[in-house]
Order: structure tokens, then sequence, then C-alpha cells
């Protein structure tokens, strides 16, 4: 092989070494991203249907689309304030199962009934295969559960697709949601935010879908100072 042959090769071996190396650190900083999103650790599997409660997480649909304005289903001129993330199940440990069998592809029914109770079929799919199958339901009853769940929270008024962004402290989140959810303990809900703005609500349900207090290393992660909670519209 010639000297500028060698040259070529060895420049083609140092730059798949680069994109390797690419791939293996964003594949830890997602992976570390999406635990912290959660807040808990996950557990290796899990056996359907023995858990402790359920963390009924509720997306903020503004911050969301912020920065995924090509979803369509959810994003776009909806003008949606708050969204179902997921009906998560949990260890009072703190800890939480997922995918604890090998999903197969939802039937017409119940993918029908998901997309009434999840903003896009994408989101539907993702929250059965990784927490669904935990739940000990099949998918048309995790869903209806969902459902139930979501419709088991009275949201604030001040949160109803509000017009005009606003700023608020994780206190005065909490209090708003407690006001309009009196059986709902102090601690039985946390706040999420990114980058100093409002993006999640995630409240602890028993299995039977009443208020409860959370397990542990659930807990909020705002910062002290007012966040932006930004307008639907």
């Amino acid at each position: 092989m010639s000297a500028a042959r060698k040259a070529a090769a060895a420049r083609g071996a140092q730059r798949l070494i680069r994109s390797l190396c690419l791939w293996l650190l964003s594949s830890l900083v997602c992976s570390t991203a999406l635990a912290r999103h959660h807040g808990t650790t996950a557990a290796d599997g899990g056996v359907p249907g023995q858990f402790d409660y359920y963390l009924l997480s509720l997306s903020w649909s503004p911050a969301y689309c912020l920065t995924h304005s090509q979803d369509g289903r959810q994003c776009g001129d909806r003008g949606l304030g708050f969204v179902l993330h997921g009906l998560w199940p949990q260890y009072d440990s703190g800890r939480y199962p997922q995918y604890c069998i090998e999903a197969t592809s939802l039937d017409q029914q119940a993918a029908a009934l998901g997309q009434t109770v999840y903003p896009s079929p994408r989101l539907m799919q993702h929250e059965w295969e990784s927490h669904g199958t935990c739940s000990g339901l099949d998918a048309m009853a995790y869903f209806r559960t969902a459902d139930r769940a979501l419709a088991a929270v009275q949201l604030p008024a001040m949160f109803e697709a509000p017009r005009q962004s606003l700023e608020l402290s994780s206190a005065q989140i909490v209090a708003a949601f407690r006001s309009s959810n009196p059986a709902l303990p102090e601690d039985g809900i946390t706040v999420a935010c990114s980058h100093g703005q409002l993006s999640e609500v995630r409240i602890c349900l028993t299995r039977e879908l009443s208020p409860r207090a959370c397990g542990r290393r659930i807990r909020s992660n705002c910062p002290e100072v007012p966040i932006l909670v930004r307008s639907s519209r």
C-alpha cells in the first residue's frame, strides 16, 4: 500500500473512533438525563402487578412544545396546558419497575383508546411498554386506569390554558394543586423544572387512585426563585 493510501486509511480509522466515542458519550448523557427526569432509580425488570403505588405525571405542554415544535399531534395551535405524561408504578423504596414483559404491538381497540388518553401515539406506545407492562393490567385496563387517574385530579383554574405566562414558585404551584385537591397531602406532590421553567407536576396515588404521600426520592427539583410557566397560546 502506498504512503498516501496508508495515511488516508489512518484518517478514516480516526474518524470512525471519534464517531464511536461521540455516540457512546451521547448515549450516556441521554440515559442519565432520562433517569434524572423520572427522579428515581429504575429496577431491572420487575414482576407485573407487584408495586406499591402510582406516580401520575402531568406534563406542562407549552414547555414540551418549545423544544418539540415538530410534534404536530401535541403542539402547533392546539393550546394545550397539562397533559398526561404517564402513570408509573412505583416502589416505596424510591425505585420503580420498568419493561416488565416484552410488549407486543397494541391491537386496534387498545390503540384507539390510548390515543384518547395520551397526547400522541408515540408517547402512548412508550408508556405502555415501559410502565404499563408493570401494572399487571392489560393495555385496555391500563389506559382506562390512566384516564381515571387523570380525572381524579382537579386542575387549578390558573393552569387552564393561560393566555399569558406566569411566574410562580414551586411552593405556589403545590399550594394551588392542594387547594383544588384538599385530600392531597403536602408530601404527595412534586414539581419538576427544566432550565428554570415548569415542565411537570407529579402526584402520588394509591393503587386505588386516592391521594397519598410519595415514597422515597420523589421530590421537586425546581429552584427556590419563581419559575416560568409558559402560556399555552
